[in-house]
């Protein structure tokens, strides 16, 4: 089961969320299982929201997994190869379920209408959802040792999330929902409607703006960050390198921000993904 298990994880995550997985192809082969099973997980969890059509089978299948890491269920958990996996990934790096329950508690967010308040909570989110899966790959690559990362993981995982959003701004608000911080468009004379209808304005793009110079802000202090850390250890933070290209193609398109947005092709993401390897000192 371990090996087949650790193979769906695989595949799940190539399926949910191909830059995570491309992300991994950077880490040795003796720790890759183990940030791919962590990573698939994330990636189930995430994509809870758009399989369900109101929040009570959300809620429940992040109640699953919340007992799945409590401990109940046992055998019955382990039937599923996306938890076994995870499961083992914890046992043998002693990832703490704590850190992954509170991850889980921050995505019953997701499940809600209600719109994101403003940054300081946007960073917390972040933080549960984002960061944490950047200090746990390190921690695995640590071969199960806590380590300090600094501020790699916080910066990075602000930046991540930033990006990732600003990147889904069309698809979420079709959804009726508001992820970045609504303080920011509040501030610039947004109405919650205008970003409802897809209707453009001065005031969306002018607060869409301000989130990517706080994402390239945060993507710098991350940058500086990542070069204090051991060689060793920098492969879980090579995503910084794809995140950079897609902020920069975000910032340089000229259609509509609530259009799908522009990106690369694989080949060219593993590109940057090995050069910002071997030109870290890996």
């Amino acid at each position: 089961m371990a090996s087949d298990s650790f193979a769906h994880a695989a595949e799940a995550l190539r399926q949910g969320d191909r830059d995570r997985y491309l992300s991994t192809l950077v880490i040795d082969a003796g720790h890759r299982e183990a940030v791919t099973a962590l990573y698939a997980f994330n990636a189930d969890v995430a994509a809870i929201r758009d399989r369900v059509t109101n929040p009570a089978p959300g809620e429940i299948r992040l109640q699953w997994w919340n007992d799945a890491l409590g401990g109940e269920g046992h055998g019955a958990v382990r039937q599923n190869p996306l938890a076994d996996a995870l499961l083992q990934t914890t046992e043998r790096y002693a990832i703490p379920a704590g850190t992954l329950l509170r991850l889980i508690a921050a995505r019953r967010f997701d499940l809600y209408d209600d719109p994101m308040p403003d940054l300081p909570t946007f960073e917390g989110y972040a933080g549960e959802t984002v960061s944490t899966l950047y200090q746990l790959a390190v921690m695995i690559l640590n071969n199960g040792q806590p380590v300090e990362t600094g501020d790699a993981a916080g910066h990075l995982g602000v930046a991540h999330a930033l990006i990732g959003h600003l990147r889904a701004f069309g698809h979420v608000s079709s959804q009726g929902r508001i992820m970045l911080p609504w303080s920011i468009f509040a501030a610039n004379g947004v109405q919650e409607g205008e970003i409802f209808a897809r209707s453009e304005s001065e005031g969306i793009h002018a607060a869409l703006g301000q989130i990517e110079e706080l994402a390239e802000e945060h993507l710098q202090k991350a940058d500086a960050a990542i070069a204090e850390l051991p060689g060793r250890l920098k492969p879980a933070f090579a995503s910084i390198a794809v995140l950079r290209a897609q902020l920069a193609l975000y910032r340089n398109d000229a259609q509509t921000p609530f259009a799908p947005p522009p990106d690369e092709p694989d080949w060219r993401k593993i590109t940057r993904l090995m050069w910002w390897g071997i030109s870290r000192g890996r």
